[in-house]
Protein backbone atom coordinates (compact mmCIF):
# COMPACT_ATOMS: atom_id res chain seq x y z
CA UNK A 1 0.00 0.00 0.00
CA UNK A 2 2.76 2.65 0.52
CA UNK A 3 4.20 1.34 -2.48
CA UNK A 4 1.51 2.18 -4.11
CA UNK A 5 0.97 6.08 -2.84
CA UNK A 6 4.73 6.46 -3.21
CA UNK A 7 4.37 5.69 -6.61
CA UNK A 8 1.22 7.72 -7.17
CA UNK A 9 2.99 10.31 -5.20
CA UNK A 10 6.04 10.46 -7.75
CA UNK A 11 3.46 10.14 -10.68
CA UNK A 12 2.02 13.14 -9.73
CA UNK A 13 5.52 15.39 -9.29
CA UNK A 14 6.39 14.28 -12.77
CA UNK A 15 3.32 14.98 -14.57
CA UNK A 16 3.78 18.52 -12.51
CA UNK A 17 7.23 18.92 -13.83
CA UNK A 18 5.97 18.26 -17.62
CA UNK A 19 3.09 20.23 -17.55
CA UNK A 20 5.39 23.04 -16.29
CA UNK A 21 7.65 22.53 -19.18
CA UNK A 22 5.40 22.45 -21.35
CA UNK A 23 3.00 25.41 -20.63
CA UNK A 24 6.58 27.46 -20.87
CA UNK A 25 7.60 26.35 -24.19
CA UNK A 26 3.62 27.95 -25.24
CA UNK A 27 4.40 31.22 -23.72
CA UNK A 28 7.68 31.75 -25.12
CA UNK A 29 5.95 30.55 -28.75
CA UNK A 30 3.30 33.09 -28.01
CA UNK A 31 5.23 35.72 -27.18
CA UNK A 32 8.14 35.13 -30.04
CA UNK A 33 5.23 36.48 -32.55
CA UNK A 34 4.82 39.64 -30.60
CA UNK A 35 8.23 40.47 -31.03
CA UNK A 36 8.18 40.33 -34.18
CA UNK A 37 5.40 42.47 -34.52
CA UNK A 38 7.05 45.24 -32.50
CA UNK A 39 10.07 45.11 -34.98
CA UNK A 40 7.47 45.16 -37.69
CA UNK A 41 5.42 47.97 -36.57
CA UNK A 42 8.82 50.29 -35.79
CA UNK A 43 9.88 49.52 -39.25
CA UNK A 44 6.07 50.77 -40.80
CA UNK A 45 6.76 54.05 -38.42
CA UNK A 46 10.57 54.85 -39.74
CA UNK A 47 8.83 54.49 -43.51
CA UNK A 48 5.18 56.51 -42.80
CA UNK A 49 7.14 59.50 -43.17
CA UNK A 50 7.32 59.44 -47.14
CA UNK A 51 9.37 61.04 -49.56
CA UNK A 52 10.57 64.04 -47.25
CA UNK A 53 12.17 61.89 -44.79
CA UNK A 54 14.51 61.01 -47.23
CA UNK A 55 15.89 64.31 -47.54
CA UNK A 56 19.52 65.19 -46.56
CA UNK A 57 19.54 66.71 -42.83
CA UNK A 58 20.17 70.20 -42.22
CA UNK A 59 22.71 70.80 -39.72
CA UNK A 60 22.91 73.51 -36.90
CA UNK A 61 26.16 75.34 -38.70
CA UNK A 62 24.37 75.76 -42.07
CA UNK A 63 22.74 78.35 -43.76
CA UNK A 64 19.41 77.73 -43.71
CA UNK A 65 18.92 75.71 -40.02
CA UNK A 66 16.29 77.47 -37.68
CA UNK A 67 17.37 80.41 -36.05
CA UNK A 68 18.73 81.87 -39.03
CA UNK A 69 17.98 84.95 -40.68
CA UNK A 70 18.14 86.09 -44.26
CA UNK A 71 18.46 89.21 -45.97
CA UNK A 72 19.38 91.05 -49.44
CA UNK A 73 18.68 93.74 -51.98
CA UNK A 74 17.43 93.23 -55.71
CA UNK A 75 17.89 96.49 -57.70
CA UNK A 76 17.07 96.59 -61.54
CA UNK A 77 17.18 99.48 -64.25
CA UNK A 78 16.34 99.08 -67.91
CA UNK A 79 17.14 102.49 -69.69
CA UNK A 80 16.31 102.94 -73.33
CA UNK A 81 16.79 105.63 -76.04
CA UNK A 82 16.55 105.81 -79.73
CA UNK A 83 19.40 106.87 -82.16
CA UNK A 84 19.88 109.78 -84.16
CA UNK A 85 17.59 108.32 -86.78
CA UNK A 86 14.33 107.85 -86.59
CA UNK A 87 13.02 104.43 -85.64
CA UNK A 88 10.57 102.22 -88.23
CA UNK A 89 7.35 100.42 -87.13
CA UNK A 90 4.80 98.53 -88.79
CA UNK A 91 2.46 101.56 -88.21
CA UNK A 92 4.75 105.13 -88.26
CA UNK A 93 7.90 106.08 -86.92
CA UNK A 94 9.50 107.03 -83.47
CA UNK A 95 11.10 110.45 -84.07
CA UNK A 96 12.89 110.67 -80.60
CA UNK A 97 12.56 108.31 -77.32
CA UNK A 98 14.15 107.55 -74.49
CA UNK A 99 12.96 106.46 -71.07
CA UNK A 100 13.55 104.09 -68.00
CA UNK A 101 12.55 101.46 -65.47
CA UNK A 102 14.04 101.53 -62.29
CA UNK A 103 13.25 99.37 -58.90
CA UNK A 104 14.75 98.66 -55.97
CA UNK A 105 13.74 96.25 -53.34
CA UNK A 106 14.75 95.02 -49.96
CA UNK A 107 13.96 91.54 -48.65
CA UNK A 108 14.40 89.75 -45.30
CA UNK A 109 13.32 86.20 -43.30
CA UNK A 110 13.35 84.33 -40.27
CA UNK A 111 13.96 80.34 -40.32
CA UNK A 112 11.39 79.29 -37.92
CA UNK A 113 12.27 76.02 -38.36
CA UNK A 114 14.99 73.94 -40.84
CA UNK A 115 14.93 75.04 -44.40
CA UNK A 116 11.89 76.87 -44.38
CA UNK A 117 11.88 80.36 -43.83
CA UNK A 118 9.28 83.43 -43.68
CA UNK A 119 9.41 87.08 -44.58
CA UNK A 120 8.49 90.30 -46.70
CA UNK A 121 9.50 91.42 -49.57
CA UNK A 122 9.44 95.84 -49.69
CA UNK A 123 9.80 97.76 -52.71
CA UNK A 124 10.05 101.04 -54.82
CA UNK A 125 9.51 101.23 -58.58
CA UNK A 126 9.35 103.81 -60.60
CA UNK A 127 8.88 104.38 -64.80
CA UNK A 128 9.06 107.17 -67.29
CA UNK A 129 9.39 107.87 -70.59
CA UNK A 130 9.29 110.39 -73.55
CA UNK A 131 8.48 109.64 -76.83
CA UNK A 132 7.98 111.98 -79.94
CA UNK A 133 6.40 109.36 -82.94
CA UNK A 134 4.02 109.43 -86.16
CA UNK A 135 1.78 106.62 -86.93
CA UNK A 136 -0.67 105.99 -89.64
CA UNK A 137 0.75 108.58 -91.41
CA UNK A 138 -1.24 107.36 -95.09
CA UNK A 139 -4.25 106.82 -93.45
CA UNK A 140 -4.72 109.33 -90.06
CA UNK A 141 -1.14 111.17 -89.99
CA UNK A 142 -1.52 110.95 -86.09
CA UNK A 143 1.79 113.10 -84.42
CA UNK A 144 2.03 112.90 -80.76
CA UNK A 145 4.67 113.36 -78.22
CA UNK A 146 3.58 111.92 -75.42
CA UNK A 147 5.04 111.84 -71.42
CA UNK A 148 4.49 109.43 -68.70
CA UNK A 149 5.87 108.97 -65.55
CA UNK A 150 4.75 106.38 -62.35
CA UNK A 151 5.77 105.97 -59.03
CA UNK A 152 4.98 102.45 -57.38
CA UNK A 153 4.90 100.82 -53.36
CA UNK A 154 4.77 97.17 -52.98
CA UNK A 155 4.82 95.03 -49.86
CA UNK A 156 5.17 91.13 -50.35
CA UNK A 157 4.86 88.61 -47.65
CA UNK A 158 6.58 85.41 -48.55
CA UNK A 159 6.77 81.63 -47.22
CA UNK A 160 10.27 80.10 -48.41
CA UNK A 161 11.28 76.25 -48.41
CA UNK A 162 14.69 75.06 -49.12
CA UNK A 163 15.92 71.69 -49.71
CA UNK A 164 19.69 70.49 -49.81
CA UNK A 165 21.03 69.15 -53.48
CA UNK A 166 23.32 66.08 -53.03
CA UNK A 167 23.96 66.48 -49.10
CA UNK A 168 25.88 69.99 -50.10
CA UNK A 169 26.02 73.27 -47.97
CA UNK A 170 26.76 75.31 -50.65
CA UNK A 171 23.90 74.44 -53.39
CA UNK A 172 19.94 74.57 -52.73
CA UNK A 173 17.03 74.36 -54.32
CA UNK A 174 13.93 76.54 -53.17
CA UNK A 175 10.41 77.72 -53.73
CA UNK A 176 8.90 80.82 -52.68
CA UNK A 177 4.94 81.02 -52.28
CA UNK A 178 4.57 84.80 -51.69
CA UNK A 179 1.74 87.22 -51.96
CA UNK A 180 2.18 91.39 -53.34
CA UNK A 181 0.48 94.14 -52.48
CA UNK A 182 1.10 97.46 -55.06
CA UNK A 183 -0.22 100.35 -54.95
CA UNK A 184 1.01 103.00 -57.84
CA UNK A 185 0.15 106.09 -59.87
CA UNK A 186 1.32 108.00 -62.52
CA UNK A 187 0.47 110.56 -64.92
CA UNK A 188 0.44 110.58 -69.26
CA UNK A 189 0.51 113.97 -71.37
CA UNK A 190 -0.13 113.77 -74.73
CA UNK A 191 1.08 117.06 -76.80
CA UNK A 192 -0.30 116.67 -80.64
CA UNK A 193 1.09 120.17 -81.63
CA UNK A 194 -2.80 121.97 -80.85
CA UNK A 195 -3.94 121.03 -77.50
CA UNK A 196 -2.78 119.19 -74.75
CA UNK A 197 -4.29 116.22 -72.62
CA UNK A 198 -3.05 115.10 -69.14
CA UNK A 199 -4.20 111.71 -67.71
CA UNK A 200 -3.63 110.47 -64.44
CA UNK A 201 -4.44 106.68 -62.96
CA UNK A 202 -4.22 105.26 -59.64
CA UNK A 203 -3.96 101.33 -59.55
CA UNK A 204 -4.09 98.86 -56.49
CA UNK A 205 -3.02 95.16 -57.31
CA UNK A 206 -2.66 92.02 -55.21
CA UNK A 207 -0.56 88.97 -56.85
CA UNK A 208 0.04 85.46 -55.49
CA UNK A 209 2.13 82.72 -57.15
CA UNK A 210 4.85 80.57 -56.69
CA UNK A 211 8.52 80.48 -57.73
CA UNK A 212 11.16 77.49 -57.85
CA UNK A 213 14.62 78.29 -58.02
CA UNK A 214 18.39 77.91 -57.37
CA UNK A 215 20.28 79.25 -54.37
CA UNK A 216 24.42 78.93 -54.57
CA UNK A 217 26.79 79.86 -51.72
CA UNK A 218 29.79 81.63 -53.18
CA UNK A 219 30.87 82.88 -49.60
CA UNK A 220 30.72 81.99 -46.07
CA UNK A 221 26.90 83.07 -45.68
CA UNK A 222 26.58 84.98 -48.38
CA UNK A 223 24.50 83.55 -51.69
CA UNK A 224 23.47 83.98 -55.05
CA UNK A 225 19.50 83.48 -55.66
CA UNK A 226 17.63 83.28 -59.02
CA UNK A 227 14.30 82.41 -59.37
CA UNK A 228 11.65 81.82 -62.03
CA UNK A 229 7.63 82.77 -61.69
CA UNK A 230 6.15 79.45 -62.63
CA UNK A 231 1.67 80.15 -61.36
CA UNK A 232 0.29 83.35 -60.49
CA UNK A 233 -3.12 84.84 -59.88
CA UNK A 234 -3.77 88.73 -60.03
CA UNK A 235 -6.14 91.71 -59.68
CA UNK A 236 -5.91 95.27 -60.69
CA UNK A 237 -8.28 97.76 -60.08
CA UNK A 238 -7.09 101.18 -62.20
CA UNK A 239 -9.09 104.58 -61.66
CA UNK A 240 -8.30 106.67 -64.43
CA UNK A 241 -9.14 110.70 -64.70
CA UNK A 242 -8.73 112.66 -67.53
CA UNK A 243 -7.65 116.52 -67.58
CA UNK A 244 -9.42 116.75 -63.73
CA UNK A 245 -12.55 114.42 -64.22
CA UNK A 246 -12.87 110.98 -63.42
CA UNK A 247 -13.42 108.80 -66.80
CA UNK A 248 -13.19 105.23 -65.89
CA UNK A 249 -12.26 102.36 -63.26
CA UNK A 250 -10.96 99.23 -64.71
CA UNK A 251 -10.60 95.88 -63.00
CA UNK A 252 -8.51 93.00 -64.50
CA UNK A 253 -8.37 89.89 -63.17
CA UNK A 254 -6.10 87.23 -64.61
CA UNK A 255 -4.02 83.69 -64.14
CA UNK A 256 -1.21 82.72 -65.31
CA UNK A 257 -0.01 79.33 -65.75
CA UNK A 258 2.91 80.04 -67.92
CA UNK A 259 7.07 80.20 -67.48
CA UNK A 260 8.92 83.34 -68.55
CA UNK A 261 12.04 82.45 -68.63
CA UNK A 262 13.07 85.78 -70.21
CA UNK A 263 11.99 87.35 -66.59
CA UNK A 264 14.57 86.11 -64.17
CA UNK A 265 15.18 87.42 -60.78
CA UNK A 266 18.46 87.69 -59.21
CA UNK A 267 19.37 88.27 -55.53
CA UNK A 268 22.16 88.79 -53.52
CA UNK A 269 21.39 87.26 -50.21
CA UNK A 270 22.87 87.36 -46.34
CA UNK A 271 22.66 84.68 -44.11
CA UNK A 272 23.53 85.90 -40.39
Amino acid sequence: MKRLILSVFLLCVCAAFAFGAEADSLVQKNTAPAKDSVKQVSKSEQSSGGLLDALYPVYPDEAISAGHIQGGATLSLIQANTEDDALNIIIGDVYEGEGYMFTVELFGGYFIKDALAVGTHLGYSRTWFDIDFSILEDIADIKQRRKYVSNGFFAQPFIKNYMKVLDSKNLYLFNETSVKVKYSYGISQTDDGEEIEKTRNKAWSIEAGINPGLCIMVLNRFAFETSVGLLGLSSSVVEVEENGEKHSKLVFNMVNFTINLLALDFSLVYFF
